[in-house]
């Protein structure tokens, strides 16, 4: 076979095999957001009624996806929201909680941790980041586009108004027994972006790009492992387009009686 055939066929057996990779990923998954009949305390116990009819997310994944095995330890996630906020809860499986850093905008993923990311402009390149950890040291920054289109993360980006909390089922930093886990609970104001981009405010209908990312590391693995909402089909958070979809919902989680 000739050297410019040979190429042609090699160039197309490297579309078709990326094509069937592709094809091979599942669609990614959306969450129905329903509004908070009332605002939520934030104080990491999950325990406002609003919070009783919000569902959670199915549990969480290994970032490539079900070609890994399942995580060891489960992680969920619900959602609500009003006019001011997006209120995020987390609940965290851990038989040893563990934190260190307390510095805020600290590398946060070198703690285990729990991380959020969000596009609410979704045909644009930016997206926004925050990372918790359990002794609520927060990391928030915007990036313009991704990493792997030379993007630049803009680490002067606060969320002003942020409203976090953690409770911790167990004894933190304490080895020597064994814990339920932790929980986490966010207030994200929806006015958090005004300095970077104009956000249109959310109304029933309105459809972000969302996805969570938790970081676990275990003692004698060189690597961490990440387990998310939405599985990204590859070793990196930095690819929006595989994140989840996010719905705004005007139903309200109404309290159970």
């Amino acid at each position: 076979m000739k050297t410019g055939a040979k190429i042609c066929v090699m160039v197309l057996q490297a579309l078709l095999a990326t094509t069937a990779t592709a094809a091979e990923l599942p669609a990614p998954l959306a969450y129905e957001c329903l509004r908070a009949a009332a605002p939520i305390h934030i104080d990491g116990k999950l325990d406002d009624p609003a919070w009783q009819q919000a569902p959670w997310t199915s549990d969480f994944v290994d970032i490539e996806g079900d070609s890994k095995p399942r995580p060891k330890f489960r992680t969920r996630v619900k959602m609500l929201w009003d006019d001011h906020y997006l209120y995020i809860a987390a609940e965290l499986e851990e038989p040893d909680v563990k934190a260190t850093l307390t510095e805020r905008d600290s590398v946060i993923f070198k703690d285990n941790d729990f991380e959020v990311f969000i596009k609410p402009l979704p045909e644009t390149a930016s997206y926004y980041e925050f990372e918790i950890n359990a002794l609520n040291t927060g990391w928030d920054l915007f990036l313009p586009k991704p990493y792997n289109q030379d993007g630049q993360p803009d680490n002067s980006w606060d969320i002003a108004g942020l409203k976090t909390a953690i409770a911790v089922q167990g004894t933190l930093n304490k080895s020597s027994d064994k814990d339920h886990g932790w929980t986490v609970e966010i207030a994200y104001p929806l006015s958090a972006f005004a300095n970077r981009q104009s956000v249109p405010q959310p109304r029933d209908g309105s459809t972000w790009r969302i996805n969570f990312s938790r970081v676990e590391w275990t003692a004698g693995k060189p690597n961490e492992d990440n387990w998310v909402w939405s599985p990204q089909g590859v070793i990196d958070m930095h690819v929006p387009e595989r994140w989840g979809y996010l719905h705004f919902s005007s139903r309200t989680a109404a309290k159970k009686k």
